[in-house]
């Protein structure tokens, strides 16, 4: 499928690939594929550009199976086959282990962790080179402003990320530049499967994430170009004009 909407997202992610040296000639790569737009669009993505890629790679997809009763990994499984990639499946109970722990108000940390670690170890197995994961620009700059606020310091999603345990594997977000709404745009144009559910759903409404995202949107009616301002900032710091980067006095610390 060559839509206008689906070309956009092509040329953003190749810009992106190149811009952030995300894939190697010869690679393997894992794509997290949990059936929802951002994924789906990704794994259409990466397939394209690698049929006109000047350099060759693998692309093998991943799906994580949390065990809930709606989740229809097979629907799943048949999308990947129209695209004639190969697809893995991982299991775990885990309202179980959110129980267990007694994780009910935070189950999305504890969902994320258990789902990042079984494809890290699903990547190894299958001697990956890397986890391609389908976060997008909103995604950035809605971390950034949590981040931010929460006065955990100035950070966000990084396009390619390089292991930090002996455990990990290299990260990559081809979709780091997309905006959510040209994503939502060109998945319009594939056969989505019926995917993932999840039943915090409506938890997840009301949390932080949301919020944030929604502060994003009103920004932009003032600012149309707020999310590609942002994402221009981050290659623009300077320490020299932040706080942090000079002496903070000890009665300004003892005042915060």
């Amino acid at each position: 499928m060559n839509s206008d909407a689906l070309k956009k997202i092509y040329r953003l992610a190749g810009e992106a690939v190149v811009r952030f040296r995300m894939i190697a000639d010869k690679e393997r790569i894992l794509v997290a594929l949990s059936g929802g737009k951002d994924s789906c669009v990704m794994l259409d993505t990466l397939v394209h550009l690698r049929e006109v890629a000047p350099i060759n790679f693998e692309v093998i997809a991943a799906t994580f199976d949390p065990g809930y009763p709606k989740f229809d990994a097979a629907s799943i499984a048949g999308f990947c086959k129209n695209y004639g990639v190969e697809h893995h499946v991982v299991k775990c109970d885990v309202d179980t282990i959110i129980r267990e722990k007694a994780f009910q108000e935070a189950p999305c940390v504890l969902c994320s962790r258990l789902r990042r670690g079984h494809l890290y170890k699903l990547a190894r197995q299958l001697k990956c080179d890397a986890l391609s994961l389908g976060q997008h620009l909103d995604d950035a700059v809605t971390s950034f402003l949590m981040s931010a606020c929460r006065g955990q310091g100035l950070t966000s999603m990084a396009p390619n990320v390089p292991p930090h345990s002996e455990n990990a594997v290299r990260v990559i977000r081809p979709l780091i530049l997309a905006p959510v709404s040209a994503i939502a745009e060109a998945a319009a144009n594939l056969p989505l499967p019926a995917g993932g559910h999840c039943p915090f759903e409506e938890q997840l409404k009301s949390g932080d994430r949301a919020y944030f995202g929604a502060l994003v949107d009103t920004l932009a009616e003032r600012i149309p170009d707020v999310r590609a301002n942002i994402l221009r900032s981050f290659a623009h710091i300077e320490p020299d004009h932040l706080v942090g980067g000079q002496v903070v006095h000890k009665e300004f610390e003892d005042a915060l």
